[in-house]
């Protein structure tokens, strides 16, 4: 793991060129490799389809995966390396494991067509082909703009623009076959107020958590171990203090006071040793006054607030993202878990954690306070860091594969349905997308969220993942629209605000993305898809 304050390297340098050519060229042949299979099995997939269709579908498609991994999975892991939990290379790592086995294992057998029924293209004769240049158009939108985006360093929800891109080929499909009122009508606009909604409520509701838990956090144990560690060094000073009076009055002392108090200084050592002994025995000053403020020491209790608070802590994080795994991640594998099973499945989770930090806490209490406090919270980050991987896999890889499903669903039927099976080479080829993303085009992302926006330490860095967490289950059970993604920078500001140091100058620009992202990738779209019209 990283140190506390380890710079993120620097991708481009030119320095850091030859030791990345390697890796470089690896992640390209992957992403090749992986694409070319997935085009060797989708061509007997899809039957008599279109191949050319189907290989621009493809191409698109992995290229919005890919542009996915550069933005949204570099904003989840931003602040596990921005704090030093994690370097780039350990969170590519977990990103692969994590990212791809949620989309494999919990991805969905079947995902909808028309991403959050923001349009109704029911109401319209839409043909088949239609439809598919409604759905590349809207890939290709996506994928720019998200590529835009990562390139400046602004995190923007990957969901709002899919839904932008699908808007803007839609009204401009609706235009062409029924006219502008009739395209117009098209759209659920009450869909897009709960979006413009979001803009606000996400970060606001990511702000307001981990700004309480940080605040509790940072009273409760990070000052607790700022006035420890001082008294400590007050400790230590005395004791310097102490070795120096005594070496000078030593020294002032006669050669035969000297052999008399060396004598005398060897009995009182002989003392401390002895289980049975009694602070009256010791003869000299030195060794009175010496054990004096050893007394003081251990009355500090340097570890006391991490022993109690701490695994309480890790306790609420395991409960939090094991909800998240439950409620979202596996959602679509259809465990038939009642309501109260999962429940105790949380509970259990959330012991065996508080058990584990609890033991982890009392083997570190001969570390130094700050070095503990460090590695406790980097491995309870990491934890939360691997939880939110598999839920994004499993749920928010559908914002590259639903619009791709449909296509393929369409090339192999020939007919247009509300929803498309997801063939499990879909889930693979798309999540190596994402991680190959995350590598090439990622580093702008993390930097502004791992240190851009405000400093990070791996217990901040723990509070704005939990934080987030917290949120997005909460505005999941009540129906709320929120975008995972704000709601992670709402929590990174939370931290900043708490530390009073939120680089608001690099927000604006952000907070502007965010609004801008869905008639960005609606214009971008409208356009793709009438340069479309031209192309079959």
């Amino acid at each position: 793991m990283a140190t506390l304050n380890s710079p993120l390297p620097d991708l481009t340098a030119s320095g850091s060129r030859p030791r990345l050519a390697l890796p470089n060229i690896g992640f390209a042949l992957l992403l090749a490799l992986s694409g070319g299979a997935f085009l060797v099995w989708g061509a007997g997939y899809i039957g008599s389809g279109s191949l050319l269709i189907f290989v621009l579908a493809t191409l698109f498609g992995l290229f919005m995966a890919f542009n996915i991994g550069g933005n949204d999975v570099a904003n989840s892991f931003g602040t596990s390396v921005g704090a030093g939990t994690l370097t780039i290379g350990q969170a590519l790592g977990v990103a692969a494991i994590f990212e791809v086995s949620g989309a494999v294992i919990a991805g969905g057998d079947v995902t909808d067509t028309i991403r959050s029924g923001i349009v109704d293209l029911g109401a319209l004769a839409v043909s088949p082909l239609q439809f598919i240049r409604v759905m590349m158009a809207a890939l290709v939108a996506a994928a720019f703009w998200l590529l835009f985006a990562s390139r400046r360093g602004w995190p923007v929800s990957t969901t709002h623009s899919i839904i932008g891109g699908i808007v803007g080929a839609s009204v401009v499909l609706g235009v062409s076959l029924g006219g502008t009122s009739s395209a117009l009508a098209l759209v659920q606009w009450d869909e897009i107020a709960r979006i413009a909604l979001s803009w606000v409520i996400s970060p606001l509701l990511g702000g307001l958590v981990s700004y309480g838990l940080f605040r509790l956090i940072k009273h409760h144990v990070l000052f607790y171990n700022e006035r420890a560690e001082a008294r400590v060094r007050a400790i230590r000073a005395e004791q310097k203090a102490l070795r120096r009076d005594h070496r000078s009055a030593f020294e002032s002392l006669t050669e035969l006071q000297q052999v008399n108090y060396n004598t005398m200084l060897v009995r009182d050592m002989d003392v401390l040793r002895s289980e049975d002994f009694h602070p009256e025995e010791l003869e000299t000053d030195y060794y009175r006054k010496w054990y004096a403020i050893e007394r003081q020491r251990d009355e500090v209790e340097t570890h006391h607030a991490l022993q109690l608070w701490v695994p309480l802590v890790a306790a609420l994080g395991a409960a939090v993202i094991s909800a998240m795994l439950l409620f979202k991640g596996l959602k679509h594998m259809e465990l038939g878990l009642a309501t109260l099973t999962n429940y105790l499945i949380m509970a259990m989770v959330a012991a065996i954690a508080w058990a584990t930090t609890f033991l982890f806490v009392r083997t570190l209490r001969q570390a130094p306070l700050e070095r503990a406090t460090f590695l406790l919270f980097s491995w309870m980050q990491v934890f939360t860091a691997c939880g939110f991987a598999f839920s994004h896999g499993a749920n928010d890889i559908a914002n590259a594969v639903g619009p791709f499903a449909a296509i393929l669903d369409v090339l192999r039927t020939g007919v247009i349905t509300s929803s498309a099976a997801v063939p499990p080479m879909v889930m693979i080829s798309f999540g190596i997308a994402l991680v190959v993303g995350l590598w090439f085009i990622g580093k702008e992302v993390i930097a502004t969220v791992g240190h851009g926006l405000t400093a990070m330490h791996p217990a901040s860095g723990f509070c704005a993942e939990l934080g987030a967490a917290c949120v997005v289950m909460l505005a999941s059970s009540l129906g709320i629209p929120v975008s995972s993604t704000h709601i992670l920078i709402g929590a990174v500001l939370g931290i900043g605000i708490v530390n009073r140091q939120t680089n608001w100058g690099l927000m604006k620009p952000i907070a502007l993305a965010w609004v801008v992202t869905l008639p960005a990738a609606g214009i971008i779209a409208a356009a793709a898809f009438l340069v479309s019209g031209y192309l079959f």
